[in-house]
């Protein structure tokens, strides 16, 4: 299996940015914390390569505290800035605007040495669904940005004021061609890959293999099943058994599980689950 995904509306995206980000004094980078790495845009990183950047490890409620830590500290290791988010909660909202404005510090006293009034300026940047036009409107108080649950709503950028600050909301962009198809395949699990292009069947049984090495305990909590001396097939019919997802004849209906195994994992049910490629990141 082999997972590529960089419609057009990407490129149009990454040349608006190229341009935008002229206009901006910082970056804040969506992460999704599931998949943090994988959630990394080489290309979008060289755009804005000359400017401070925030990266926001969101949805941070889905992740175990424990493997959350090791990711902020890997961060920490590289000088990166980063701090934790939960898009709709309004605890995160205070750690944010905060960890803007410290970012950008010294370009407002730059600005008041000068004598300039003009509010501050950032980009919105991530892969898509990374939760990026819901951490806008937690910081505006309104439903300003376009939101979903799912890759590519947002295709145009738009820019949102906060108090003293301007937020540019840009469109979700992948990268040009995947260094990494686990990464990938991390991308397309937590759905910030087009479902529409996506193999369920195949993806479903690459991702029984990650949790049986990572998270068995996913699968035996959740499905009760025992998963030990079972390949991940045997394993994907057990829960269509027990969940009912089969056809007439009492077939196992594997386009109806995999999609369910997927339903369950994004809804959190599997339980707080990290996705890293310990061979690259």
């Amino acid at each position: 299996m082999h997972l590529q995904w960089f419609p057009g509306h990407m490129t149009r995206a990454i040349r608006m940015m190229e341009e935008e980000v002229k206009l901006v004094d910082g970056i804040i980078f969506v992460l999704d914390s599931r998949a943090p790495f994988a959630c990394m845009n080489k290309r979008l990183e060289k755009v804005f390569s000359n400017k401070p950047v925030l990266y926001l490890l969101n949805k941070s409620d889905l992740v175990d505290q424990a493997d959350l830590k090791k990711v902020i500290k890997i961060f920490e290791s590289q000088n990166k800035r980063v701090i934790t988010s939960v898009g709709v909660n309004e605890k995160s909202l205070k750690s944010i605007y905060n960890a803007i404005f410290d970012m950008l510090k010294p370009v407002l006293d730059r600005y008041k040495q000068k004598g300039v009034k003009k509010p501050l300026r950032a980009m919105v940047v991530g892969i898509p669904n990374t939760g990026k036009s819901t951490v806008i409107n937690l910081l505006t108080g309104g439903k300003k940005a376009r939101t979903g649950d799912k890759a590519g709503v947002t295709k145009d950028k738009q820019w949102v004021k906060v108090k003293d600050l301007e937020l540019l909301d840009t469109p979700g962009t992948t990268p040009p061609s995947f260094d990494s198809q686990e990464n990938a395949k991390f991308l397309a699990y937590i759905g910030s890959i087009n479902d529409d292009i996506l193999d369920f069947n195949e993806l479903a049984i690459e991702l029984i293999k990650y949790l049986t090495v990572n998270y068995e305990n996913a699968i035996k909590t959740t499905y009760n099943i025992d998963v030990l001396d079972k390949t991940p097939l045997e394993i994907l019919e057990e829960i269509g058994a027990k969940r009912g997802a089969l056809k007439k004849g009492g077939e196992i209906d594997y386009d109806r599980v995999s999609k369910l195994l997927f339903t369950d994992l994004r809804k959190g049910k599997l339980g707080k689950i990290l996705f890293i490629d310990n061979g690259n990141d």
